[in-house]
């Protein structure tokens, strides 16, 4: 098999124009690691579970440094395991660009060595690799080459979306309006319930899951109002967030106060600026009036 068949480039850095969404503390060190490592870094590890979005990080590393005209090549290293002398051939293809490889942690121990030789021969390429595993955790355990582990020093650790959940209604928003004007839809918002479902399910797919849930709930929908049935979503996927600050105390909070207290971070952290809570919750101000009407005002205010 060619090396192109088993390889992914990018010529033009400027498509696909990699953009980190959310506002979480977590989203925004790994946005300060970038603009500080990127226009300098040699080798990279980005760590993270499945879809954090590890090659988003990546591209925006490599639009950050100074072969941002370069290319960008991508591989997954159980390539590499089949075949460890490609390592080479893509290292001169990416010369003075950016090598991306997924899954670093799936090359054998017994092919590191070889790996690693290479690595150190390498002249102009930058070598961003990623990896679902501890690493350092492998290489206590003798499964992953400690002097390899040490040549991958600069680490972005990226967190799963359950832990950052302040970062989803930025996230959705993006997404809907992504496959919106994808397949030509005029869906204007949320509904509220459907942002319950969003709220308190779980992801064990993290931003890949959730933009694979909106790309299929824009398809299904029907209307201006993506809607619980929309989302294929299964009921027992999904569970009340567990984090500290959206429990009450010797119990579990119920799906509508998980969303009123998401609701009421939200306008907080906005200063209590509707408009811009509206926004960044990614419905209409229409819809978060409803919301802070009523019964459900009175819920939102904030307790002594």
């Amino acid at each position: 098999m060619s090396l192109s068949a088993l390889t992914r480039v990018s010529d033009n850095p400027h498509d696909n124009a990699p953009t980190l969404i959310g506002d979480s503390a977590s989203t925004q060190r790994v946005r300060l690691q970038i603009e500080r490592i990127g226009p300098h870094f040699r080798t990279v590890l980005v760590r993270g579970e499945t879809g954090t979005g590890k090659e988003r990080v990546a591209r925006a590393l490599h639009a950050r440094s100074s072969r941002a005209d370069e290319q960008f090549l991508l591989c997954h290293a159980s390539v590499l395991a089949e075949d460890p002398s490609l390592l080479r051939s893509m290292l001169e293809k990416a010369i003075q660009g950016t090598l991306f490889i997924a899954g670093i942690e799936e090359i054998p121990i017994e092919a590191q060595k070889g790996f690693l030789r290479i690595l150190d021969q390498r002249t102009g390429t930058k070598l961003i690799v990623s990896s679902t595993q501890d690493l350092r955790g492998m290489a206590a355990a003798g499964l992953f080459r400690h002097d390899l582990y040490h040549r991958l020093a600069i680490e972005i650790p990226l967190e799963p979306l359950r832990r950052r959940m302040e970062d989803l209604p930025s996230l959705a928003k993006h997404f809907l309006e992504k496959f919106s004007i994808q397949y030509e839809r005029q869906i204007e918002e949320i509904a509220p319930e459907a942002w319950e479902r969003l709220l308190t399910h779980s992801w064990p797919g993290n931003v890949r899951e959730l933009e694979n849930v909106i790309h299929n709930g824009v398809l299904q929908c029907s209307g201006t109002t993506l809607n619980p049935e929309d989302l294929s979503l299964s009921p027992s996927a999904s569970t009340a967030v567990q984090s500290s600050d959206l429990r009450k105390a010797g119990s579990t909070l119920k799906l509508q106060d998980v969303i009123d207290q998401h609701v009421l971070r939200v306008l907080s952290d906005c200063s209590g600026n509707k408009v811009r809570a509206a926004e960044i919750l990614g419905i209409s101000r229409s819809t978060l009036y409803r919301m802070l009407e009523g019964s459900s005002e009175q819920r939102l205010q904030p307790q002594n």
